[in-house]
């Protein structure tokens, strides 16, 4: 299964990620980090087909996406 990770504590929460995620499986989470950010969450891991837009869009490079072989 292809694999998304957020490093919470680094997201700002700006949501770029939300806005080019082709299957809009992130959101920005309800939790706020130790920042006082919303960070960013995968709702359904089950449907990430591992695109990496978000990892690319991603201005502090706080997502890693691991494709599964």
């Amino acid at each position: 299964m292809n694999k998304v990770t957020f490093n919470v504590e680094r997201c700002k929460g700006c949501g770029l990620c939300v806005s080019v995620c082709p299957k809009k499986i992130l959101e920005l989470g309800e939790n706020l980090n130790s920042k006082g950010y919303h960070p960013s969450r995968i709702k359904d891991q089950e449907k990430c087909i591992a695109c990496a837009m978000c990892a690319v869009i991603c201005p502090d490079t706080v997502i890693t996406v691991e494709k599964d072989v």
